[in-house]
């Protein structure tokens, strides 16, 4: 986490009650998991502790997310609008569940008449890479008749890595024409293939993106 000064809350906009709403965006994949709303002492006990602490309107006191749970949510970053108004929390979800529901997200609700019963089942909205490989994983749980992507996973590592082998090469041909367009879309076309060899081994999409993060944050390279 980077280092937060704790005086940036004399820059909030607090409302008439002293508080001010926070919303709990995923580190990795920028899917949002909650709202909530925390007042100047409950910022501080999160940026002291590590952990976020929220303050509940309902008990009129500071609520230490998961404490009963388990469910804890460890700080990356904090952020605000331009306005100060709103607090963005980047923020690690223990056991993947932020919402009192079960689930990961409390934004699963669509207004398309699906059951609220089902909300187990209704991903967040995440990056696109990040969807991608939620697609890709559901298609080796649920094969499709005729899915290009059942097919390579039939076709096991042979097939699979066949491909990553041929996007690669067009990758690189894109690449040495210089022409953008298409280097778009055989980029596009080899992450595709690798994300299918990653579910084919069953490595989750998150542990790469952990691999980068880790990255981002090391010594530079001589």
């Amino acid at each position: 986490m980077n280092s937060i000064n704790p005086t940036f809350t004399e820059k909030l906009n607090f409302n008439d009650n002293g508080l001010i709403p926070a919303i709990a965006q995923d580190w990795l994949d920028a899917t949002v998991l909650m709202m909530a709303w925390m007042s100047h002492e409950s910022i501080q006990k999160t940026i002291n502790s590590g952990e976020v602490h929220y303050w509940s309107r309902s008990r009129n006191e500071i609520w230490h997310k998961g404490q009963t749970s388990g469910h804890t949510q460890i700080l990356k970053d904090i952020r605000y609008d331009c306005d100060a108004d709103v607090i963005l929390l980047s923020i690690e979800q223990t056991g993947s569940i932020a919402c009192h529901t079960g689930s990961r997200s409390c934004f699963y609700e669509q207004p398309t008449g699906q059951s609220t019963e089902d909300f187990p089942t209704v991903q967040p909205p995440s990056d696109a890479c990040s969807d991608l490989y939620k697609v890709i994983d559901n298609r080796l749980a649920y094969p499709e008749k005729d899915s290009y992507t059942n097919k390579l996973l039939e076709g096991g590592d042979n097939r699979i890595l066949k491909k990553i082998g041929e996007e690669s090469a067009e990758f690189v041909m894109a690449c040495k024409d210089d022409d953008k367009e298409e280097i778009s879309n055989e980029a596009a076309d080899l992450i595709f293939h690798l994300q299918v060899a990653l579910v084919q081994h069953g490595v989750e999409w998150r542990d790469v993106l952990k691999v980068l993060a880790k990255r981002r944050n090391a010594p530079r390279r001589s």
